[in-house]
């Protein structure tokens, strides 16, 4: 029998959702686009969870320039809220209890990596990496059962936008509820670099020194 890319994926009851929703103001060109290797970094990214997940959709308010991914695409229902919308719109859409959320500017995240956040053990709804000094909220499980508190925190009437910030990002969500911190750092597969965040130009330029092609599985 022919095996599909969807039955030899490792799991089957935990979607995996990108958020590529970003305004890439500081970079000017939106991020997901550009270019490691002969694949884009939307592509590098989808692929890694297409070989993870069964079920793995984008959150994207610009679909039509994602629609050669071959993927699910869903805008976000609060716009112009940041990554909190992003986390709201795919929890909103998915059909499983647990999600693994990735955004697209993590570009040199690993299987390995992914596995161990997925399979840590922990009843908290939501789960993430803490390394190298930093919390990446941005590559973590997070439970459908977070939906209401979510939306109790879109549904707060904010008016003057560096206060709406505040309130509608993901650190106000996490102050309200239970999650669990992974430290990965003595994992011998562990790198700094699979939390590498790309914002900048230069993080471009310096993302191109160091990227290597590599097998996803």
């Amino acid at each position: 029998m022919k095996h599909t890319e969807e039955n030899r994926a490792t799991y089957k009851d935990v979607s995996g959702i990108i958020l590529s929703g970003g305004k890439s103001l500081r970079i000017g060109t939106d991020k997901a686009l550009l270019k490691l290797g002969n694949e884009t970094i939307i592509e590098r990214v989808t692929n890694l969870m297409k070989s993870l997940f069964q079920k793995v959709f984008i959150i994207i308010n610009t679909p039509s320039e994602y629609r050669f991914l071959n993927v699910q695409l869903y805008e976000d229902i609060y716009k112009q809220k940041g990554p909190l919308s992003g986390i709201h719109s795919g929890l909103t859409y998915s059909q499983t209890e647990k999600n693994f959320i990735i955004s697209c500017d993590i570009p040199l995240m690993s299987p390995e990596m992914i596995k161990y956040i997925v399979e840590f053990k922990s009843d908290k709804p939501v789960r993430y990496c803490e390394a190298a000094g930093h919390h990446h909220h941005l590559a973590g499980i997070y439970s459908k059962s977070l939906l209401p508190e979510i939306e109790k925190i879109f549904s707060t009437n904010v008016t003057l936008s560096d206060r709406q910030e505040k309130v509608y990002s993901i650190q106000h969500l996490l102050k309200n509820i239970e999650t669990e911190i992974i430290h990965p750092e003595e994992l011998p597969f562990y790198s700094d670099k699979l939390f590498f965040n790309l914002n900048t130009n230069e993080d471009f330029e310096y993302l191109k020194r160091i990227w290597k092609p590599s097998r996803l599985v």
